[in-house]
């Protein structure tokens, strides 16, 4: 198995569910310098703690996948049955600054796995979308026959401009393809970019924290543990679809006014707040329908907001100490 990201957040999350199930796991990760390697390197800890005392089973490649060479030693020197492309470059207001290389890493990168997986003989791929592929869509909630031809930041128009390769990647060589559309993920592990792993450092330092945009924004939050169960199904279930885009969210928003309200609560501290304006590339609000996901993936999302902020508010605090 190929897991792609695997330093990162989710990707680590993954790796470490596919060795507790026993299989064995090459990661790929580059160590963009988004955020401080160090937490890279403590999330491959978590990695490195489900191999039960067996190195053998874990390899890891630092490398880019814009470069060739590495993808083709990743797949090709291992006997790579399945891929699960996680890797990206994220941030969407960081995107909007810097549109190029977020095409870079996250749409070449991508063609140029899917384009190897293909030669390498690989038999399935499962690939990270974003919920961000659904813009400002007056529709909700946003399910996945929706037109997505409107994104509102380049990150969101990579991650489309991925579903749309995955779907001619399926369509050329039949390789079973799935685009996961995640929505907000969070909890042990989330990166330190994020809304809520921000709102908590500033919780314990009691600093000022600027809100961008209305307090009635809204947001659907999914717990990481909800995640890598979605994503280990569509692993198992592709290849009864071929092409699928599957949403994976917790079908609960929340609006920015209620995070705020819920994070003070868990943390035991009033959240210090002033209002800022929308920055671009924002969207109003996001709303997974799960529909297809709970009838195709039995995808059923079982953490509430408030249990999983707690356990991601515990995490942080080993963190600190």
């Amino acid at each position: 198995m190929l897991v792609t990201g695997c330093a990162g957040f989710i990707g680590s999350h993954v790796a470490a569910a596919l060795l507790r199930r026993g299989t064995r796991v090459v990661g790929i990760d580059n160590f963009d310098p988004f955020y401080a390697r160090s937490i890279k390197e403590r999330n491959l800890d978590r990695v490195r703690g489900a191999l039960a005392g067996d190195d053998r089973r874990f390899e890891l490649i630092e490398g880019d996948l814009c470069d060739a060479s590495v993808v083709r030693r990743a797949l090709e020197g291992n006997a790579i049955a399945s891929v699960i492309h996680l890797a990206a470059k994220a941030g969407v207001r960081p995107s909007v600054e810097d549109p190029p290389a977020y095409a870079n890493a996250n749409v070449l990168a991508t063609s140029l796995l899917l384009h190897h997986a293909a030669t390498a003989g690989v038999k399935r791929c499962v690939v990270a979308s974003s919920s961000s592929v659904y813009g400002n869509c007056a529709t909700v909630p946003f399910h996945e026959e929706l037109d997505v031809g409107e994104p509102i930041s380049p990150y969101a128009a990579t991650k489309r401009a991925c579903e749309l390769l995955g779907y001619t990647h399926w369509h050329l060589t039949r390789m079973p393809t799935a685009m996961l559309r995640f929505f907000t993920v969070f909890g042990p592990g989330q990166r330190p970019d994020l809304a809520i792993n921000l709102f908590m450092r500033k919780a314990v330092k009691r600093e000022p924290i600027t809100l961008y945009g209305s307090l009635d924004s809204s947001r659907d939050y999914t717990f990481i543990d909800d995640i890598v169960v979605g994503v280990l199904s569509a692993l198992d279930r592709v290849d009864r679809f071929g092409y699928r885009v599957w949403n994976l969210g917790g079908a609960a928003p929340v609006t920015l006014r209620e995070l705020v309200e819920s994070i003070g609560a868990v943390t035991g501290t009033p959240l210090n707040v002033s209002q800022g304006p929308s920055r671009p590339g924002d969207v109003e609000r996001t709303f997974a329908s799960l529909k297809r996901a709970r009838a195709e993936l039995d995808f059923a999302p079982s953490v509430p907001l408030l249990k999983g902020l707690a356990a991601q508010w515990e995490w942080m605090k080993t963190q600190a100490s």
